[in-house]
């Protein structure tokens, strides 16, 4: 069933790009100048399911890339070249991290950040997130305490040593076999804290699971949490500063992340 509803998503974006890219070799045949609309949102990409629709969101207006513009032909040409590699990792059923694309093309995309807004672009005109295109962060977070679980098929078993660390899988939908005997979940932004949990051998004493995304957290980060609070049905608390930048955290988690498109 999932296999079947992966196959069907991968083949819509397909159908999309093959019709965007035709657009605009049509436009150049013809000896027109091709322009790509843009909408601008506040917010985009936060459903983590892979059913992100970006036109739920209300536009703060349109963008409009032309080659009648030395600049917007460098970002039409930046687009153009990660749309590609996208077309290449869904083909293939491969992911890639913004950082693996970067370092495709690192003279012409000159600074990772080039990347980034090219599949914020990407997803705005594709209607779909980033995890839709196959590609994934690098993941930051860490986890802890009494969990069992298998990524592609690889056992992570904290339970035998739940003050041992862990990375948070990057392919959360290759999470399988979720076992936990905690009695909830605390999350919390600083590293340092959770290191010192961690020395202080706290799930040893205490039947928890702790997580950490190291500051504000990643997708992959969020998606776990997501994960562990559907399958293990733990109540979650959050432990932050107390300050605007702890609060922005734990809307983070609790609602997404809030992105800008730049000017």
């Amino acid at each position: 069933m999932e296999e079947n509803r992966w196959s069907s998503q991968s083949s819509d974006l397909l159908r999309k790009i093959r019709e965007f890219t035709r657009s605009i070799v049509e436009d150049l045949s013809k000896g027109q100048s091709p322009f790509v609309s843009i909408q601008r949102f506040r917010n985009y990409c936060t459903n983590s399911n892979g059913e992100c629709n970006c036109s739920y969101d209300k536009s703060n207006g349109q963008e409009i890339l032309t080659f009648q513009k030395e600049t917007h032909v460098h970002r039409i040409d930046v687009l153009l070249r990660v749309l590609l590699i996208v077309q290449q990792l869904l083909q293939e059923n491969r992911h890639g991290s913004k950082r693996d694309i970067y370092y495709m093309h690192p003279l012409v995309f000159s600074e990772q950040s080039v990347v980034d807004r090219a599949i914020n672009d990407i997803c705005i005109l594709m209607q779909c997130s980033r995890h839709n295109l196959n590609v994934v962060p690098v993941g930051n977070g860490l986890v802890m305490g009494w969990l069992r679980f298998l990524e592609a098929g690889k056992k992570f078993d904290c339970m035998n040593s739940p003050n041992t660390v862990h990375p948070i899988p990057v392919l959360v939908e290759d999470v399988k076999d979720i076992v936990s005997v905690a009695q909830y979940i605390l999350v919390v932004e600083k590293e340092s804290v959770f290191q010192r949990l961690a020395n202080d051998q706290f799930c040893k004493t205490n039947r928890c699971i702790v997580i950490t995304g190291r500051g504000y957290p990643d997708v992959p980060t969020r998606r776990f949490l997501q994960l562990l609070t559907e399958k293990l049905r733990l109540p979650v608390y959050c432990l932050v500063d107390c300050d605007p930048y702890g609060f922005d955290i734990l809307a983070t988690y609790r609602f997404g992340s809030m992105v800008r498109l730049l000017d």
